[in-house]
């Protein structure tokens, strides 16, 4: 596991599978990211979770609403350049893949399509095809496009049928201690809370992906308005993330 820290967040580890990430107080307008991964030093081929896996451990947040997002799960790291999620390692961007318990704050609109929840603490998947290079490099010299709202609509349109994805809402306290699962097989995925389903999709990610822990002030939305915002968010409080027993267990092996 690999740790990215910037502006004096904190990493911290209380027994081998178990870590709290802090970032401090401060103003918008400074990005403050505490992250875990194990694919930092690996190009995406490398990356070492395919189905079938399961990933298990305990969680906790110090507010229920934190400015920003935070979550643990499985993606491919997409961006070249953080929007939200953690990331920011040197790659060349890539459409999204991931599966994750997701929370938004509410400045965020993380959906692109109408009828999925878009914020709050999710159950999520993302699945995009394989694209060269020379296609998203044309796609990325468009995204200035994204401040005009009706390009902005017609863009997200677009996108959305592109990029597939579901999701689910989870209606619970994440302040307190819970156990959350996700079993990923090669043509469903399954998410637990407390040993309960919340939520079982057919749209699964394309491997492999790498495991992604993180807690930061970011937030990115494109509502179907079209009003594309970003930025960072204040914080008045250190906030944290906990987690223990994690593990992931590949079942090919």
């Amino acid at each position: 596991m690999t740790p990215t820290l910037t502006s004096n967040a904190r990493l911290t580890s209380s027994a081998p599978a178990a870590w709290t990430l802090e970032i401090p107080p401060g103003p918008k307008g400074h990005y403050r990211l505490a992250q875990l991964d194990d694919y930092s030093s690996l190009s995406r081929k490398e990356f070492p979770w395919r189905p079938p896996l399961t990933l298990s451990l305990q969680a906790r947040v110090s507010e229920a609403e934190l400015p920003g997002t935070w979550g643990f799960g499985f993606w491919n790291d997409p961006f070249s350049l953080s929007l939200g999620f953690g990331g920011g390692s040197r790659r060349f961007p890539a459409l999204p893949n991931a599966a994750w318990f997701f929370f938004a704050s509410p400045q965020n609109y993380l959906s692109l399509r109408d009828d999925l929840p878009a914020r709050g603490f999710l159950a999520a998947t993302f699945r995009s095809p394989a694209c060269s290079p020379p296609v998203l490099a044309i796609g990325i010299l468009g995204l200035p496009l994204l401040i005009w709202k009706p390009t902005a609509r017609l863009l997200r349109q677009l996108a959305s049928r592109i990029i597939r994805q579901d999701a689910a809402l989870a209606n619970i306290e994440v302040t307190r201690w819970h156990h959350y699962s996700m079993n990923w097989q090669a043509d469903s995925i399954r998410f637990f809370v407390d040993n309960e389903i919340l939520f079982e999709t057919s749209i699964i990610p394309r491997p492999p992906l790498g495991f992604v822990l993180w807690l930061d002030n970011q937030y990115a939305a494109l509502p179907p308005n079209g009003c594309l915002a970003y930025g960072t968010l204040s914080s008045e409080n250190v906030v944290w993330l906990q987690v223990k027993d994690v593990e992931i267990t590949n079942m090919n092996v």
